[in-house]
């Protein structure tokens, strides 16, 4: 890829909920896996801390197309809507939405 976008961002699972966030991504459905690399998420990483820190990491040539993309599709609502309940302060907004991107201050390749 070209003009590579890193992107890395942000959100918080419930400290009550960790284990269960935890399960369903031993098993992401391959659906939704075929469905991001369609939408241009490419080396797409999650990390999760024991209090329920979410950090997560992708590379793509347009964060926002990628984003529009995954919006559009069937597999993107089920899925969001399964992990929904999972996540603290969404302020009534799907998980992909509240996601908090960081601004990279520092890249060494």
């Amino acid at each position: 890829m070209t003009d590579t976008q890193r992107v890395c961002f942000l959100l918080k699972v419930r400290a009550d909920r960790v284990d269960e966030y935890r399960a369903c991504h031993q098993d992401v459905w391959q659906e939704m896996r075929q469905a991001l690399t369609a939408a241009g998420w490419h080396n797409y990483s999650l990390f999760l801390r024991e209090d329920g820190l979410l950090v997560g990491y992708l590379e793509t040539a347009d964060f926002d197309a990628a984003r529009a993309a995954m919006d559009a599709t069937d597999v993107n609502a089920r899925w969001q809507a399964r992990t929904a309940g999972l996540f603290e302060e969404l302020d009534g907004l799907a998980p992909d939405a509240a996601m908090r991107p960081l601004t990279e201050v520092f890249h060494l390749a």
